[in-house]
């Protein structure tokens, strides 16, 4: 896809983000992700030389390889959304064989989903494109519904069926998230001692964190937060929803804030919500990537090229994207993937 494509499929959008220029965090401050990021940054910390394999394993695969960008096919929804609901558009995704073709096709890095699915295609697939088994899962099955993330297997067992990562949620401001907080700590430090690297889903979860109308599990100031309680239990990656609002601290009246968090280190414009997110990532040593969010149809390419610029010119390091492109027949589906793609591959798209 061309640049002028990009603009044109922002709209009325394209200048607010392709022109801006922030004046919160800047971008000298950042850690950018680049074809030297694994030896820029992970190659000076605890990690082992195996679990530096792994990480440039990610990041040498698919068309974005060699570039320090992701761009990574997730399909956990059979789980998390019912198979029913996530492959009745496309019931030729209850074959896992085909998540795994969409995600080659589609020139991903990586593609992550259930230990059954990988698991069933461990022999034939394993050695082709680098797998991210998803740990845990919040089930729907129990009735009335509970939101909880559980284990559906062993970090070990993920290691056996030939992963280089492994990927968890943790629902902080949950009753639960300090169980799951433990329980992924610990599965991310064997992660690690076997060397493969670790991907945190970091997602607030809490009906409180609703308020007269304003949904404040996507503000800033919480899921940058959320962030930096991801890397602080040592998660390579940080998979985070864009920020669409801010001042969820303040508006439901808990936690801790200084006013400059609002004042200075934020404004309303989208890319210095998302750098506000990278800047608790350690400022971006550990990568930020976006999730692509659920399919609205028609718009879907228009969303996932705005918020893969949105995240790139923030300073993030891709995109996750899933039911956007798996709820398609595949050849749209490799469209959508390889669109985002070539955001992340345009050199006129830079840090803002």
């Amino acid at each position: 896809m061309s640049y002028e494509k990009i603009v044109s499929l922002l709209g009325a959008d394209a200048d607010n983000l392709l022109q801006h220029k922030s004046q919160t965090i800047s971008k000298e401050q950042l850690h950018a992700p680049g074809p030297d990021f694994v030896d820029r940054i992970f190659a000076q910390s605890n990690r082992s030389p195996q679990v530096l394999r792994s990480l440039q394993q990610l990041f040498n695969h698919g068309r974005l390889g060699g570039t320090g960008y992701l761009s990574i096919l997730p399909v956990d929804q059979g789980i998390e959304h019912t198979a029913g609901a996530s492959f009745a558009p496309n019931p030729i995704y209850f074959d896992p064989e085909n998540i795994i073709k969409l995600a080659i096709e589609g020139g991903c890095n990586a593609v992550a989903t259930t230990f059954g699915n990988l698991a069933m295609m461990s022999r034939k697939y394993a050695h082709k494109i680098p797998f991210v088994v998803k740990i845990n899962h919040n089930e729907l099955m129990t009735y009335p519904n509970k939101y909880d993330q559980i284990m559906f297997g062993s970090v070990d067992e993920a290691w056996n069926l030939g992963a280089t990562a492994v990927g968890a949620t943790i629902y902080f401001g949950s009753e639960e998230s300090s169980r799951q907080i433990i329980e992924v700590a610990e599965a991310f430090e064997r992660a690690h001692q076997l060397g493969m690297a670790t991907i945190l889903w970091c997602y607030t979860r809490n009906n409180a964190f609703k308020k007269d109308g304003v949904d404040y599990h996507v503000a800033a100031d919480l899921t940058g937060q959320a962030n930096h309680l991801g890397v602080t239990i040592q998660a390579d990656i940080i998979k985070q929803k864009l920020p669409e609002n801010n001042g969820g601290f303040k508006a439901i009246g808990f936690g801790k804030t200084h006013e400059k968090m609002y004042t200075e280190l934020t404004t309303d414009n989208p890319i210095d919500l998302t750098r506000y997110q990278v800047a608790n990532c350690y400022m971006g040593r550990a990568g930020l990537i976006n999730s692509g969010g659920e399919s609205k149809g028609a718009s879907d390419l228009a969303d996932a090229v705005r918020t893969a610029v949105i995240n790139k010119r923030a300073g993030g390091m891709g995109l996750i994207s899933g039911r956007k492109a798996f709820q398609k027949d595949m050849g749209t589906g490799v469209e959508l993937l390889n669109a985002i793609q070539d955001v992340y591959l345009a050199n006129e798209i830079t840090l803002a």
